[in-house]
């Protein structure tokens, strides 16, 4: 892939996370001081940022008294950045840790201490449901641990997971909105879910939660997950019911969405046409990574086909049904079992990446956020003696993709909101892809 090729896919990239960035989303929506304290709880990729926003707002722009201003910010690993009075702590993610348990507890405490003249400003991005983690009583973390392992390996869609957290947690499932009460709560959020509800992003902590303990239940059957006799037990247990709508929890609960994924395909999109090419916008959609990326071809045959000249674009989270023991997120999968489906497709290049810079992998600040693949990549890959088959039969797209160099690491944006995929066809002869 030829240095221009790369550099566009990037483009559309970058444009897709400058559209989600919270240092310039939040400081407009701020609200004033209260009388009292202002308590900052944040959690997700984005809570380090959003936390040291806060924190030049307040302090710097407002004058806040330092006194009046406390909280804490609970992200992935490697997302955190430096604040003066927020603590910021990096915990695990997508599978929660001891970092992220003793982190939520201090939560818990400053909300439980908020008083009627205090405000709780809570900030939420994508990933705040493995961060904050409180199990329900007679639950381990371990226990909780498991079950989210399966859960993810299983290729529940977030909804699905979302419904058993928040019925194993104290926090999650407007529970924090419960605990903070009589203190008036404002949420300022960052979609990372299809449909934007505030019951799914980060498991609706300050919302009323529509799902109930059967469906938590039903989420485990249905994917064959035989969890722990304490998990059983506590889905069994009226008391870890959710609080619902009408609740006295949410009478002075606000919450406001800053970005979503629609915005981060529409700041895409712009990029594309700005180069030329037209677009045609899939929106935002799940499914199993590799099924998704056969469809995506044969699209893209069609416009090839038609002599058109354009970015096949699409966000949302897909998923991926683990089977192997390898390394890569569903982007990764998703541009391997592309590049197969387009193996005798001419003048192609295509880029799939989380905008939270980790597709999958370890949890560490140096995962992929996704990868390239050309009309070249096959044949380059066979040069080297890899056969994307049985890479893709062992969820292995990392493996695949390293020695090739078309891993996209970008490290830790510090925002979420989902995937971006590009699909590019009819590149101009004089961008030749091939090396």
């Amino acid at each position: 892939m030829t240095a221009e090729t790369r550099a566009f896919l990037r483009s559309l990239f970058d444009a897709a996370v400058a559209a989600a960035d919270p240092a310039r989303l939040l400081p407009p929506l701020f609200p004033p001081p209260p009388q009292g304290r202002l308590i900052v709880l944040a959690a997700g990729k984005a809570a380090g940022s959003a936390a040291a926003a806060a924190e030049r707002h307040y302090l710097d722009a407002l004058r806040l008294d330092p006194a009046r201003l406390a909280g804490i910010a609970v992200t992935r690993r490697g997302h955190g950045v430096p604040t003066r009075l927020l603590r910021v702590v990096e915990a695990g993610h997508p599978v929660p840790d001891a970092a992220g348990l003793a982190a939520t507890e201090e939560t818990l405490a400053l909300a439980a201490g908020a008083g009627p003249d205090d405000l709780v400003l809570v900030l939420l991005s994508g990933g705040g449901s493995a961060n904050w983690v409180a199990p329900a009583a007679g639950v381990t973390l371990a226990e909780k641990q498991a079950t989210t392992r399966a859960l993810l390996r299983s290729g529940a869609a977030i909804g699905d997971i979302n419904a058993v957290r928040k019925h194993l947690s104290r926090i999650k499932g407007g529970r924090l909105a419960a605990l903070a009460r009589p203190a008036p709560i404002l949420t300022l959020a960052i979609s990372d879910v299809p449909g934007d509800d505030p019951a799914v992003i980060a498991s609706g902590p300050t919302v009323p939660d529509p799902t109930t303990l059967a469906d938590a239940r039903a989420v485990l059957a249905r994917f064959g997950i035989d969890p722990a006799r304490a998990v059983a037990a506590a889905l069994a247990e009226p008391a870890n019911e959710t609080p619902k709508p009408g609740d006295a929890a949410f009478a002075a609960a606000r919450y406001h969405i800053i970005a979503r994924p629609a915005d981060a395909l529409d700041a895409a999109a712009g990029a594309a046409r700005a180069a030329g090419y037209e677009v045609v916008s899939l929106g935002l959609i799940d499914g199993e990574a590799r099924e998704v990326a056969r469809d995506h071809a044969a699209q893209a045959r069609a416009l090839a086909a038609a002599g058109r000249r354009a970015v096949l674009l699409s966000g949302g989270e897909l998923t991926v049904t683990v089977r192997g023991n390898g390394r890569g997120g569903p982007n990764q999968e998703y541009i391997l079992a592309l590049a197969a489906a387009l193996r005798s497709t001419p003048r192609f290049a295509a880029m799939a990446a989380d905008t939270d810079g980790a597709d999958g992998g370890s949890g560490e600040a140096d995962d992929p956020a996704g990868a390239f693949c050309d009309d070249g990549t096959l044949a380059r890959a066979a040069a080297r003696g890899l056969d994307p088959a049985p890479f893709l039969d062992a969820n292995d797209a990392r493996g695949f993709f390293g020695p090739l160099g078309d891993l996209l690491v970008t490290g830790p944006t510090l925002t979420n909101v989902n995937d971006i995929r590009a699909v590019v066809i009819d590149l101009p002869n004089d961008r030749s892809l091939h090396p």
